[in-house]
């Protein structure tokens, strides 16, 4: 299947963030087979806008709950199994990390500051969107 014959599936993720000591720190968590750090993302739930259905990754995916900001930080896009995926990125202020959430056994999570997320997430637009965060979120 050629790229212009591929279908442009919709996502939506979020950067799950909270503020310590003054610094920005960001919540990863790994890929389904723990290869990879990213962050929260998936398809657009029926009926729910893409902040809303990123929330419901985040809770998901990485058992955060926020108030996902709705103003759109970024857009990237990848490929996989023969499909383009474009992924809709919010910023995601963290109030509550639960212990226990649907993918607990599928992923590991980790907080680090920003300089050490860029380094963790191999997408570059990924890395692009974590360098703006600090302006963005603060």
């Amino acid at each position: 299947m050629s790229q212009k014959d591929s279908k442009i599936l919709k996502q939506s993720g979020v950067i799950p963030y909270r503020v310590r000591n003054g610094k920005i720190e960001v919540l990863l968590i790994t890929t389904r087979n723990r290869q990879d750090w990213v962050v929260p993302k998936g398809g657009i739930s029926n009926g729910m806008s893409p902040p809303e259905s990123a929330a419901k990754e985040a809770w998901e995916e990485a058992g955060v709950i926020g108030q996902v900001e709705t103003q759109e930080i970024g857009i990237y896009k990848y490929r996989k199994r023969g499909n383009i995926y474009q992924v809709r990125m919010f910023l995601l202020p963290v109030e509550n990390v639960l212990e226990d959430y649907p993918e607990a056994n599928q992923r590991k999570r980790q907080w680090l500051d920003v300089p050490q997320a860029i380094r963790c997430v191999r997408k570059s637009s990924l890395k692009r969107m974590l360098k703006t965060l600090k302006n963005q979120a603060m």
